[in-house]
């Protein structure tokens, strides 16, 4: 399944660095985001596009992780010739990412 099908997401960037936070719709899917979705699995899900460190921040009061991405803008939004690749359509691309559910617990 894909992340979308369990999670949505806000962001946020200050030049170069990224923020995205993936919100699951469920509280009771948030060990499976936990387990999943690491800051490694992110770093690896942004290859060629984050050059930085990814840090991966744990909310489980709102069922939530924060991952806070370093130099991941090209530069920053004032500085990059990419068209929009920054905040919503990074959150997007990280919806994107497989993740395997149990299906013991997730008939989706």
């Amino acid at each position: 399944m894909k992340l979308r099908d369990i999670a949505h997401s806000r962001t946020g960037d200050k030049g170069d660095t990224s923020n995205i936070s993936v919100i699951a719709y469920d509280a009771k899917d948030y060990p499976l985001l936990l387990a999943q979705v690491t800051a490694e699995r992110v770093r690896a899900h942004f290859a060629g596009i984050v050059r930085g460190e990814v840090v991966r921040y744990e909310l489980p009061n709102i069922a939530a992780l924060n991952f806070v991405m370093s130099r991941a803008l090209g530069g920053g939004v004032t500085r990059s010739l990419a068209l929009d690749a920054h905040g919503k359509s990074l959150s997007s691309a990280l919806l994107d990412m497989d993740i395997a559910a149990d299906a013991a617990d997730h008939t989706r």
